[in-house]
């Protein structure tokens, strides 16, 4: 099923959003100060990689790629998990989590 819409779309159309969204998650990190929407930003970029794996995956007729982005995605619910409880914690000890703020934090 699949591969009959990677046929009818086309793999630079996959391509093309792929950056799409790569460039808005490396745009939300650089531009934003808020650390959800830095997290936010990141899951972006790591879906527009997987997409991109799974479709020269089916590309090429290989299940390597599929493979790889079920590990990745496995990794990515791990660090978000991680990631907000860091969040919380840093949030009930200094009551903020304004990046440029976080900033005094430093050893």
């Amino acid at each position: 099923m699949l591969d009959n819409m990677l046929e009818q779309v086309g793999i630079n159309n996959y391509i093309y959003l792929s950056i799409l969204l790569f460039t808005v998650g490396a745009i939300g990190i650089l531009y934003r100060r808020s650390t959800i929407v830095m997290l936010m930003s990141v899951e972006l970029m790591l879906a527009a990689a997987n997409m991109l794996l799974t479709v020269f995956s089916v590309y090429h007729q290989d299940t390597s790629g599929q493979v790889f982005v079920i590990f990745s995605m496995a990794v990515a619910a791990a660090e978000v998990a991680v990631g907000l409880a860091i969040l919380v914690a840093v949030f009930r000890n200094i009551g903020t989590t304004d990046i440029d703020k976080l900033k005094n934090l430093k050893g």
